[in-house]
């Protein structure tokens, strides 16, 4: 997996679009982050809640990892090379149903069920 993936599969969640955020590629809903590439490695930054970025740190799989920058922030430091299609869409996914606005979830929960 690479950012070209993330791209993909982040593009076909309801009302994303590619953007930018602090210089990088990004995917956003409503101008909410969902995800953005990592320039220091070639990862991802993927937005999550603080319950679920502690139970993949917990896991001690070697895709998911954080720096002290991040510590008490909601985003997982995925290293691409060691995920998968599937679990990487549903950590978009996941990201998608925390950010998107109200409205927009609403009207799209029933296509990512």
């Amino acid at each position: 997996m690479d950012w070209s993936d993330v791209v993909r599969i982040g593009l076909s969640l309801p009302e994303t679009a590619e953007s930018t955020s602090y210089g990088t590629p990004a995917l956003k809903v409503a101008g909410k982050l969902l995800a953005r590439l990592r320039n220091q490695d070639g990862g991802a930054v993927l937005c999550c809640g603080l319950d679920e970025k502690a139970a993949l740190l917990a896991d001690d799989d070697p895709a998911f990892y954080t720096t002290a920058h991040y510590d008490g922030y909601g985003a997982i430091l995925v290293r691409l090379e060691h995920t998968d299609s599937e679990r990487l869409r549903e950590l978009l996914v996941e990201s998608w149903l925390a950010n998107a606005p109200a409205k927009v979830r609403n009207q799209h929960i029933e296509e990512l069920a």
